[in-house]
């Protein structure tokens, strides 16, 4: 199995990212994680499509920009704009999620949809012809650094069966308290992609993390 990692600058330095994206590209990352917190769907504000353009002049990595924002709609053109590759909205920020979805796409991006950890699955019901990517949130969105909520993973295998069973080319992105840990269960629920920030960023060991998270996909 072949697994991604996309390490969330949400635990990066800032006043540093365009060297904290060198360092994960030099590190094996295969994305780059921009979590977009509004002050209104989170309590927090992070960042807006200006860094993301400002960051994406300096590399080539995937760029994956998981809209926590309320109204995304109003927000994804100027994220295209900014250069990135794939938008995920929140299943629980937006009346019209079919709307959203298909703007995002008729922008010539990806896009995909995010669940808190009690939404259900349930919601991607009519949307699935338009999804790149499933993001299950395995904390509750708006701060780094929580703790993995076990109680997800039945959710993570059921998503990824769905996926196998209609033969879609969609990622399933699993978000909050990846680590070395966590991730061996991640895995094998059906995860292909592993947002990981304060792991990789607040550790001293955490570049290493990288490609072991890579490592455990492929032994699992």
């Amino acid at each position: 199995m072949a697994i991604k990692v996309a390490p969330s600058l949400l635990s990066a330095d800032f006043s540093c990212l365009r060297n904290e994206v060198k360092r994960i590209e030099d590190n094996g990352a295969d994305w780059v994680h921009l979590d977009v917190m509004d002050g209104h769907f989170v309590p927090d504000i992070t960042f807006g499509p200006i860094v993301a353009g400002s960051l994406r002049q300096h590399t080539n990595l995937f760029m994956d920009a998981h809209l926590m924002v309320s109204e995304a709609e109003k927000q994804v053109e100027s994220f295209v704009r900014a250069g990135v590759n794939l938008i995920t909205v929140q299943a629980e920020a937006t009346a019209h999620l079919d709307r959203v979805l298909r703007k995002i796409k008729g922008l010539g991006v990806k896009a995909g949809v995010a669940l808190n950890p009690a939404t259900p699955p349930g919601v991607l019901e009519y949307v699935w012809p338009l999804l790149d990517l499933v993001l299950v949130m395995s904390v509750n969105p708006g701060a780094g650094g929580q703790a993995f909520i076990p109680e997800v993973l039945p959710k993570i295998k059921a998503i990824a069966d769905k996926i196998r069973s209609g033969k879609c080319f969609t990622e399933l992105q699993v978000d909050g308290g990846v680590n070395r840990e966590t991730a061996p269960a991640i895995i094998k629920a059906g995860a292909t992609v592993l947002v990981a920030g304060s792991a990789i960023f607040q550790s001293s060991d955490g570049m290493a993390l990288i490609n072991e998270l890579k490592t455990i996909g492929v032994s699992g």
